[in-house]
């Protein structure tokens, strides 16, 4: 795949991520929630240019960096992620003020990272871009699950869209609120 393409796939997945994470969103603890980003994480990893062929230890380093980068984004993200039960058992989720912190952060922990690699003169490809993605939803999307599993209520799918329920994100916490 071309950097554009991937440059092009990378911006679709963040802008989805960011309108989504902000609204009040219903988990549901039984979906395949690891499935982006492991389809992330094998396009990247299928490109032939994720590592510098002529700094292989220096592009290495980079790529370690832009991944634990990513990690640590995803969890911060999903510990400022507010996450509450409503009275009819749903576990619902959204993303607060300091959400935005963590994204800012994390956005200038990795221009920092494309940064040391141009003074460096590193070549960087969008692929090490889209496995610190990958990593960042993996790890967000597993410690929701978790948080969302810790309340103690019974995992239950989601109403669907539209759905008339006795109790809307707007219902507030109710219980369990962490």
């Amino acid at each position: 795949m071309s950097g554009l393409v991937n440059a092009l796939m990378i911006v679709a997945v963040v802008a989805v991520v960011i309108v989504r994470q902000f609204r009040a969103r219903a988990i549901d603890t039984d979906r395949r929630w690891w499935l982006l980003p492991v389809i992330l994480a094998v396009v990247a990893l299928r490109e032939p240019g994720i590592l510098d062929t002529h700094h292989r230890a220096g592009s290495a380093a980079l790529l370690a960096m832009e991944l634990l980068t990513g990690l640590a984004t995803g969890a911060g993200w999903a510990w400022t992620t507010r996450v509450w039960t409503a009275p009819d058992g749903v576990v619902w989720t959204k993303s607060t003020r300091a959400s935005v912190a963590v994204w800012v952060g994390g956005i200038a922990l990795r221009v920092g990272v494309y940064a040391v690699g141009s003074a460096l003169g590193v070549r960087q490809d969008s692929a090490a871009l889209m496995l610190g993605l990958a990593g960042t939803l993996l790890v967000r999307g597993g410690i929701l699950v978790w948080r969302a599993q810790s309340l103690g209520v019974m995992s239950r799918p989601a109403p669907a869209y539209g759905a008339t329920s006795r109790c809307s994100p707007r219902c507030g916490p109710a219980r369990g609120v962490t």
